[in-house]
């Protein structure tokens, strides 16, 4: 049995918004702060980083047996605002937007040494 290293990430990144509160322009500026990463065998971890797209193996994980298992990563955002065109000013407390389960299947690899 072979066992590599699973890549992860997610493509969740800053953005801003921009609301009316009591008719005032208030403009946010979203961010990721942590990501939570839940890997479906009872492993997690958290990062500050989204990882990356291969081949750069940033957030990884071994899995020790085949089978079924679900994935999913928890994003937890920090943000600023400013009124009118006032200073930033940092929003106290973070939000975290829990991500939604994805199947993956764990399979087993056997090496196979082939003539050319």
């Amino acid at each position: 049995m072979v066992v590599f290293e699973t890549n992860f990430y997610t493509e969740q990144g800053e953005f801003t918004r921009v609301v009316r509160l009591l008719g005032q322009r208030v403009e946010l500026r979203i961010w990721p702060d942590t990501f939570t990463w839940r890997y479906g065998d009872g492993a997690s971890e958290q990062t500050s980083s989204p990882g990356s797209a291969y081949p750069d193996l940033e957030i990884t994980h071994r899995y020790l047996s085949k089978g079924r298992v679900a994935v999913s990563v928890d994003t937890t955002y920090a943000a600023d605002f400013r009124v009118g065109n006032g200073g930033w000013q940092h929003v106290d407390g973070t939000v975290t937007i829990p991500g939604e389960a994805e199947p993956l299947r764990v399979v087993t690899a056997r090496p196979v040494l082939v003539g050319g």
